[in-house]
């Protein structure tokens, strides 16, 4: 079954250039981040694409486990190969590494036995940013004001 498109479901971000490989991201909150080309501290694209994934995958499994205990530990690692097919530049080998501790006791025990189901759940279903990218999705690219704004309307 497929979900409608409705205003509530699009999602957005703007980006804007501040600087030769230096940019704002910002949602539509009014959050912001530093995007860049990997020549100072701020994430890159590929960085974002990988957090993403994790963070979404996170959400996902911390919800779905801390309603059994609070974990003591919560952390993952995402990462991958970026190679040049056919003189397409992809991410491959993607994966996450879980490392997720609860404390001990009955309410620990059942978010332990809960994890791996939790895990699987978010990685089939239940992660919008993993599923897009297992699954792979058309990106319209749109040309919007382009030329010299210098000359007068």
């Amino acid at each position: 079954m497929t979900t409608p498109q409705h205003a509530d479901n699009h999602r957005s971000v703007t980006l804007a250039r501040d600087a030769l490989g230096a940019y704002t991201a910002t949602n539509v909150r009014g959050g912001t981040l530093a995007v860049g080309s990997g020549d100072t501290d701020d994430f890159t694209p590929v960085e974002l694409l990988l957090a993403a994934i994790g963070g979404c995958t996170m959400i996902d499994v911390d919800h779905l486990t801390s309603r059994r205990a609070e974990p003591t530990g919560f952390a993952v690692e995402v990462g991958g190969d970026k190679v040049t097919v056919d003189g397409v530049a992809q991410m491959q080998g993607l994966s996450v590494r879980w490392e997720v501790t609860f404390p001990e006791g009955e309410a620990g025990d059942e978010a332990r036995r809960m994890l791996p189901r939790a895990i699987r759940m978010s990685h089939d279903r239940l992660c919008t940013v993993g599923c897009t990218v297992k699954l792979g999705s058309p990106i319209a690219t749109i040309e919007g004001r382009t030329g010299d704004d210098s000359r007068p309307s």
